[in-house]
């Protein structure tokens, strides 16, 4: 099915103890006419049960199908039924309910490469309780990297205040220093400029590239991965006609006079990038994985399980990443014809 008509989103249930529930009850209730219909893979009962029990004025409707969704969206949150049970308490993430977590991730997955809905959106997902049950991969990232592309994804954070990716994503520091090469830091960038232009309409992106040390090394003196590593990849990019400019010391690019010269900004590592994209806009940022053969976007936080069944999640960054998943949709579809 190609076209607008399959311009829905299917939503992944996440960790069912977290807050991802309360977000898509209350983002369906916000609902207005030129909302993107979306609808969750997740257990009825359970979704009935919670907006009861949070006061949420939202019906719940079963489908058989992703496409009925069009039809339900208005008057109602279409739920996919999952195959697996699900039983949850808020705030208490357990090992029984991982195979009902992988269900949703994966059926989502099959939906949107069929072509019934035009992204995915995932809740955020318990890792620690995911890894005791054996589950083998750093992070949601890594795992559709797997099931949706070739192995590699880059993982990109976006708001109004900034874009920023981090070449390496959820490995520990000592690990992410090994995994960072010439070759890596050359997907990453050319990647996250061929995304610019599809998706955010920018005809020539500007990116910056940071250093991995203090002050980018001063000159070897910090270290030599600026002068080894990263220095060589920014040339190649600049033979390939792509803007760049770097190694930059890190703790400059983020103030407000610094990031209007760039489109979008490359770390070395996980909270180099995080930490001034969720400090500029933790309610409203939106993970955006790319590099896959699907659409996918994520809230830019976590299971919030201090919050769960408090009634006071927000779901900004929910509705953020559902409408940023449908714009990207539309100018993906734009550029086929």
């Amino acid at each position: 099915m190609e076209g607008l008509n399959n311009l829905i989103i299917a939503i992944t249930m996440g960790e069912p103890s977290g807050v991802g529930g309360e977000i898509a009850l209350d983002a369906w209730t916000k609902r207005s006419r030129d909302s993107i219909p979306f609808f969750i893979i997740d257990n009825p009962d359970r979704l009935y049960k919670l907006a009861k029990f949070m006061g949420i004025e939202c019906p719940i409707e079963k489908i058989e199908t992703a496409a009925d969704c069009k039809n339900i969206f208005r008057r109602a949150l279409p739920v996919l039924p999952l195959t697996q049970t699900v039983e949850s308490e808020p705030g208490k993430p357990h090992t029984t309910n991982c195979p009902a977590i992988i269900e949703s991730i994966d059926r989502a997955i099959k939906i949107v490469k069929s072509g019934t809905a035009a992204a995915m959106v995932t809740n955020p997902i318990s890792k620690e309780t995911l890894y005791a049950t054996g589950f083998e991969y750093p992070g949601h990232t890594e795992y559709l990297a797997e099931k949706a592309g070739n192995g590699n994804s880059v993982m990109m954070l976006v708001s109004k205040y900034l874009r920023v990716t981090p070449v390496t994503t959820h490995l520990s520091l000592i690990e992410a220093l090994g995994c960072l090469n010439v070759e890596s830091i050359l997907y990453c960038a050319r990647t996250i400029h061929d995304a610019l232009r599809v998706y955010f309409d920018i005809k020539d992106p500007r990116l910056v590239i940071s250093g991995l040390n203090p002050h980018a090394g001063e000159g070897g003196h910090l270290g030599t991965q600026e002068i080894n590593i990263i220095r060589p990849a920014v040339e190649r990019l600049i033979s390939e006609g792509i803007s760049v400019s770097g190694p930059l010391s890190a703790d400059t690019m983020f103030h407000q006079d610094a990031r209007i010269k760039y489109d979008a900004a490359i770390c070395m590592y996980h909270d180099q990038a995080l930490i001034p994209a969720k400090t500029l806009a933790f309610d409203e940022g939106v993970n955006i994985t790319l590099g896959l053969s699907i659409i996918r976007t994520s809230p830019d936080h976590g299971t919030a399980l201090d919050l769960a069944g408090t009634g006071r999640a927000n779901s900004n960054s929910f509705i953020s990443a559902v409408n940023l998943a449908g714009e990207m949709a539309k100018k993906k579809l734009r550029k086929k014809k």
